[in-house]
């Protein structure tokens, strides 16, 4: 452990809308991970999922940040999605590689799979994780309906987590799904856009290794988000207890307000579990915090 009891962050970094709000309005877009890396633990790193970085990138985020945060980067789409992590031995050695510089500052690699990679393809993902080596760390994320079923599949990808020492990913989509939509709904569009990508899945608060993930995806209005984090303010201080960090990723469907709902649910945990303050935001010294619950 290093010493935090839990590792919170977002889904990004940089978000142009976060300017004032956030980094403060002098900060160039390239200082923006070194400003989020003041507040924050860790950070989702979707941007793998889509492209491998240059060397030259890879080398920007080190010295944008230090040895105590942790990325959380996805493998590429082509990998999971497009291969389904078949015959990737070779792509998967040449992501690896280019991301060396960062290997000491990695807290999960991600392998978010796809809804049709199911219970057949278990042996499959046996195969592609006994290519990692035994030191780094694995964050599986499963959206195949049998995975959630409480049955023979789930039970055996379960257990295999637990015996590998690898954490099952938890999505939390619900806040996104709480409600009819109507077009006059002011988030219509962002509400209706992460219905349609997101996914739908039971929420099961398993740890299956020491770094449970959860991944928070809250609705755009502040106030209709606590009714659906009140579980894990119970649940993520039991994890603490029991010795493990858990990482916490809070997003919104528009992301505008996600680094201040951040703030605000962490200080629910801070109700419940002895966690360290976090720092002031870059722009304001933590002054436009919302102050909501």
């Amino acid at each position: 452990m290093d010493g935090l009891p839990i590792r919170l962050g977002l889904t990004m970094w940089s978000h142009n809308n976060w300017q004032q709000s956030f980094y403060g309005k002098g900060t160039k877009p390239a200082e923006r991970l070194e400003k989020y890396a003041s507040v924050f633990h860790t950070v989702e790193g979707n941007t793998t999922f889509y492209a491998t970085p240059t060397p030259s990138t890879v080398n920007n985020w080190k010295s944008a940040t230090d040895d105590q945060f942790r990325f959380t980067f996805k493998l590429p789409q082509e990998i999971t999605h497009r291969q389904m992590l078949r015959g990737s031995q070779s792509q998967l050695k040449e992501f690896m590689q280019i991301m060396q510089p960062l290997h000491e500052r990695i807290g999960q690699w991600t392998i978010q799979l796809p809804a049709a990679f199911g219970p057949e393809n278990l042996e499959t993902l046996k195969k592609f994780c006994a290519l990692f080596p035994p030191d780094f760390p694995i964050g599986v994320e499963v959206r195949h309906a049998e995975f959630f079923a409480k049955g023979e599949a789930e039970i055996a990808l379960n257990q295999w987590l637990i015996e590998q020492g690898h954490d099952r990913i938890i999505m939390d989509s619900r806040p996104v799904f709480s409600e009819k939509l109507q077009a006059e709904h002011p988030h219509y569009d962002s509400l209706l856009d992460a219905q349609q990508k997101k996914p739908k899945v039971p929420v099961h608060a398993i740890a299956t290794a020491n770094h449970p993930m959860v991944r928070f995806i809250g609705h755009p209005q502040e106030e209709k988000n606590m009714a659906f984090f009140k579980p894990w303010v119970s649940k993520l201080p039991q994890w603490i207890e029991q010795g493990k960090q858990p990482y916490l990723f809070i997003h919104t469907s528009d992301n505008l307000i996600a680094p201040e709902l951040a703030a605000n649910l962490y200080k629910c945990l801070q109700k419940q579990a002895s966690l360290p303050d976090l720092s002031p935001f870059p722009a304001d010294d933590g002054v436009s915090q919302l102050q909501m619950f």
